[in-house]
């Protein structure tokens, strides 16, 4: 599988959008970017805990 980067487009509410543009002002996150793949990537881990294959 390749682990190439996918440009994709998302509505996202405001408050959210303002807590990581602050994460990243801290550098929690190098971007947001980086925030989205963190979080989706917990999500996915969290899934699979869940509701394993």
């Amino acid at each position: 599988m390749g682990e190439g980067k996918v440009k994709v487009t998302a509505s996202i509410k405001r408050d959210l959008v303002d807590w990581v543009d602050k994460e990243v002002d801290k550098s929690r996150f190098a971007s947001r970017t980086h925030a989205m793949e963190y979080a989706l990537t917990k999500l996915k881990e969290a899934d699979n805990l869940a509701f394993p294959n």
